[in-house]
């Protein structure tokens, strides 16, 4: 039996308030403490600016979010942001999640931190999660990368194979 079984996907187009500490929660925990949020201020901020978004969570059978993602517009391409708590890597919940996402969308576009040079909040190293995204039919856009003070990443795009 695949452990991934005992977790569940929910979508949602609206956040109530649980969905976004969970974000909260999730975000700061997961992502460099750089681009963590300081504040709910600034989480709400970030979630106003998504155009059109549709967010979803990874419950686990004890009804805890455990992972969130979201799809959304930017500059007439499809983009999303996905985050699974590090408890729960590698049994296959980050490519349940992608699946899922997959299903609404034939393209997806993202920006992927392609070191191992930041860390988080508490300490850890940040993996990248690059090659995760490339073993899943993403390609790595190399001429094109988000080089800011808090972030340096490359771009990273799926599309659905034409038939």
């Amino acid at each position: 039996m695949s452990y991934n079984n005992s977790f569940e996907i929910y979508s949602f187009t609206q956040l109530n308030e649980i969905h976004k500490q969970s974000i909260y929660k999730l975000w700061n925990a997961e992502y460099p403490e750089k681009l963590g949020f300081k504040n709910d201020d600034e989480l709400n901020n970030y979630l106003r600016n998504l155009i059109n978004p549709m967010h979803f969570f990874m419950v686990d059978e004890k009804s805890q979010i455990q992972g969130w993602s979201v799809i959304f517009e930017r500059d007439y391409e499809k983009w999303f942001a996905i985050i699974i708590n590090s408890d729960y890597h590698k049994i296959g919940l980050g490519k349940k999640m992608l699946d899922r996402l997959k299903i609404y969308t034939n393209e997806l576009n993202g920006w992927v931190i392609d070191h191992q040079n930041e860390v988080k909040l508490n300490g850890e190293i940040y993996n990248s999660p690059l090659n995760f995204y490339l073993k899943n039919n993403f390609k790595e856009i190399t001429e094109n990368r988000l080089e800011l003070d808090k972030i340096s990443a490359v771009k990273i795009n799926w599309k659905e194979l034409q038939q």
